[in-house]
């Protein structure tokens, strides 16, 4: 599993116009499922997420996590974190997971991560959204679950 997480003050996933998450202080959390990706993969990118401390401390050093500042989670599906570019102009997404897996981890990223201390709103799978932030930084930190 990939993930695309960026610090940001405010931001809201909208479908067809009509806000569906929307959260304050926290992080965008953009999730591209692989082929071969499991529960171990979602359960490893929701601790280096909720536990990554990259929000300011009294002293302004990034030393807090996002439970620590109250922070929330905006979670949104884009299968596009899983393309290959090394050939062509095109990309490919072979490596991407069939949809059916994808929603079941991307389901499980969500429901691993409701259980932490932390406000979480998502988009919705499969669906073309808009996704307004405001980048906090800005700070944008790329995981992989499969580099641990």
């Amino acid at each position: 599993m990939r993930a695309v997480v960026q610090r940001v003050s405010r931001a809201e996933v909208r479908i067809d116009g009509r806000v569906v998450g929307k959260i304050a202080r926290g992080f965008v959390v953009l999730i591209g499922v692989a082929a071969g990706d499991n529960e171990a993969d979602a359960a490893h990118l929701v601790d280096r997420i909720v536990g990554m401390r990259v929000f300011a401390d009294d002293a302004g050093k990034m030393n807090l996590s996002i439970a620590q500042v109250e922070g929330e989670l905006l979670v949104v599906s884009q299968f596009t974190l899983i393309a290959d570019t090394n050939s062509g102009r095109r990309p490919s997404f072979i490596k991407a997971a069939a949809p059916e897996e994808a929603r079941r981890l991307y389901d499980q990223f969500v429901s691993l991560a409701r259980t932490r201390d932390v406000k979480v709103e998502t988009g919705e799978f499969g669906a073309t959204m808009e996704v307004d932030l405001v980048n906090d930084g800005p700070v944008t930190i790329i995981l992989d679950s499969r580099e641990k």
